[in-house]
């Protein structure tokens, strides 16, 4: 998994949206506070909204905001949206699979599998209501960047 300036920033967005989730953020004011260029950051704000994450009010008092509660928005599933699936390779894809033509032999696949696993346990466990608490924790209870 390689998450791409459009995951970056997408996520960065949406944690400044998180932050006040009564207030419409200008794209003016993302944009500062994520140091994101504003029109790249028009079209990730554009698919957030269609994703239905963010919601958007056109006008002198519109802008920006969450249509989800923070504690409901789950790393993961914005990540795979944005980015696709979670494992390093194809081999090990539950959602994209692709087959190896050395898979019955390989000594790797096992290992790319527990890297898949644990990064899909750290980000579907993490919400953007954790990111702002900074309160990121795994099962074996390694928390706040903690994880080695």
């Amino acid at each position: 998994m390689r998450v791409s300036s459009k995951g970056e920033y997408s996520l960065r967005a949406l944690i400044v949206l998180a932050k006040q989730p009564d207030k419409r953020f200008k794209v003016k004011e993302i944009s500062e506070e994520t140091l994101v260029p504003a029109p790249y950051l028009e079209k990730l704000l554009a698919q957030l909204k269609t994703l239905d994450y963010i919601s958007s009010k056109r006008g002198l008092d519109g802008g920006f905001q969450l249509k989800q509660d923070s504690q409901d928005i789950f790393i993961g599933d914005v990540i795979r949206r944005l980015e696709g699936p979670l494992a390093p390779m194809g081999c090990v894809s539950v959602t994209s699979y692709e087959p190896c033509v050395l898979e019955s032999t390989c000594l790797l696949q096992p290992l790319w599998g527990i890297v898949r696993d644990t990064v899909a346990e750290v980000l579907d466990q993490t919400s953007l209501k954790n990111l702002l608490e900074q309160n990121i924790q795994t099962k074996g209870g390694a928390q706040n960047g903690a994880i080695r």
